[in-house]
């Protein structure tokens, strides 16, 4: 029978490649702000930086696996992507709007059309 437990020594040793990794200049993201991101996208030998504004709708996790799913809509077609917030390829985070929400997921949002999916402003 093997032992489940995992020695300090390797707890120790994640948290130290953690620290590498951890970006120090991230804005306080909640549930409900809208967020321009901007990724980096390779072509063939080329490297670009595309831009994804929308709305966040959920945040998951803590730490260096931290994710928030953004959704946006264009011509009607409402699209979600997840993003890792300490991923290489994000590039910049510019907080362009915060809302006043009372949940922490905002699945409702995808229900609704037009008018109904506006938010109240924080100020």
């Amino acid at each position: 029978m093997k032992n489940s437990f995992v020695s300090h020594k390797k707890i120790q040793s994640v948290k130290c490649i953690q620290k590498l990794f951890v970006k120090k200049s991230l804005p306080n993201i909640m549930t409900g702000d809208i967020l321009k991101l901007g990724i980096k996208i390779d072509e063939g030998k080329n490297q670009r930086v595309q831009y994804y504004e929308g709305l966040v709708i959920k945040g998951k996790s803590s730490g260096i696996s931290e994710t928030i799913t953004v959704r946006r809509v264009v011509q009607g077609i409402g699209t979600e992507r997840v993003i890792p917030l300490y991923s290489p390829n994000l590039v910049s985070i510019e907080q362009k709007r915060s809302s006043i929400v009372r949940r922490s997921k905002l699945y409702y949002i995808r229900k609704l059309s037009g008018k109904a999916t506006r938010l109240k402003q924080r100020f």
